[in-house]
């Protein structure tokens, strides 16, 4: 079993900045793809940005040239440096991890993750 534990989240203003960190632990083995989604209220899950092993990184193009996505495969870690925060980063951001490949279009996307963290709240204030 993999657990995801995430830290790093809370409250900060707009323009401010928040980094977020993930660990996995349990029967990792070596992680295909880690990263990050977010759930605001009432809106779907959506890409944050994901690392995955041979693959380009991805971002959501709401987040391109604010967020930077680092990961050490070795610890099986990924953390997520937020800067420029704006009102609308507020959501739940929650942490994934998926140990097998897959076709690069499903990489991308929540449903080919099998492991989530709990999830940590950041609120941005205007």
């Amino acid at each position: 079993q993999v657990q995801l534990v995430e830290s790093g989240g809370g409250l900060v203003q707009a323009g401010g900045s928040l980094t977020l960190s993930c660990t996995a632990s349990g029967s990792t083995g070596s992680m295909y793809a880690m990263g990050w989604f977010r759930q605001a209220d009432g809106k779907e899950r959506e890409l944050v940005a994901i690392s995955a092993t041979g693959r380009p990184i991805r971002y959501g193009d709401s987040v391109k040239g604010r967020f930077t996505i680092s990961r050490d495969n070795a610890k099986n870690t990924v953390s997520l440096i937020m800067n420029n925060l704006k009102p609308e980063d507020t959501a739940v951001y929650y942490c994934a991890a998926r140990p097998g490949r897959i076709v690069l279009s499903s990489t991308y996307t929540p449903s080919a993750y099998p492991y989530w963290g709990q999830g940590t709240q950041v609120t941005v204030s205007t």
